[in-house]
């Protein structure tokens, strides 16, 4: 199976969960209930700016696509985060799901990579319909494993500039790293990963300088 089917199911997978309008406004969810915060200083309403913003989003996607539940995966989302600010009366907790998210996908990540079987790869090839066949082709595993490492790296990066902000309370700074350490962090980490995975969809160049014999 070619790169190019495998980014097609990759694509199909990824649209049947929403796709990048979820994706926009999770995101958009964090810059909305920074600036309410900012403005109202007040945590409970600004939860409920950012539940309403995305709520508008998903019943204009419901009455345009007809797809009630992928519309409201990304009110799920935000959802979940304006209730843990709203129960603790903390804003940084409209984060915590940011904050714990690599907390808890580092381990997992680095574990994979320590025994060879890279995340990255267990989820491409469970794409393709292959278990285990691939760990046996060492550049293939080798490529899974730097696609891996990138995500780690973020992760790592993610942990170490979210966690100390959000045990400081600091809510303006947690909301801008939260936001670009998300979509943004992780589009950057898709395309390294694509030139990474490219490599096996060329084909093998041939030397001009070696000919084949003709034994005619």
């Amino acid at each position: 199976m070619t790169l190019g089917v495998l980014t097609r199911k990759s694509l199909t997978s990824f649209a049947a969960v929403g796709g990048w309008r979820t994706v926009a406004e999770a995101e958009a969810s964090k810059a909305v209930f920074l600036v309410a915060h900012l403005l109202t200083g007040r945590v409970p309403l600004s939860a409920l700016v950012a539940v309403g913003a995305v709520a508008v989003f998903a019943i204009v996607r419901a009455r345009i696509d007809r797809k009630y539940w992928q519309a409201g995966a990304g009110l799920v989302i935000v959802g979940v985060a304006a209730s843990l600010a709203g129960r603790t009366g903390q804003a940084v907790d409209f984060y915590l799901v940011s904050v714990l998210l690599p907390v808890v996908a580092g381990p997992v990540f680095l574990v994979s990579l320590l025994v060879r079987w890279p995340i990255i790869g267990v989820l491409a090839e469970g794409l393709r319909g292959e278990r285990s066949g691939w760990r046996r082709d060492r550049a293939r595993l080798r490529r899974y494993q730097a696609c891996t490492a990138v995500f780690l790296a973020k992760f790592g990066l993610s942990v170490t500039v979210m966690v100390p902000l959000y045990l400081a309370g600091q809510v303006t700074a947690l909301g801008i790293a939260a936001t670009a350490l998300g979509t943004p962090a992780t589009g950057l980490c898709a395309y390294a990963c694509w030139r990474v995975l490219r490599t096996e969809a060329r084909p093998r160049e041939v030397d001009p300088a070696v000919t084949v014999p003709n034994h005619g």
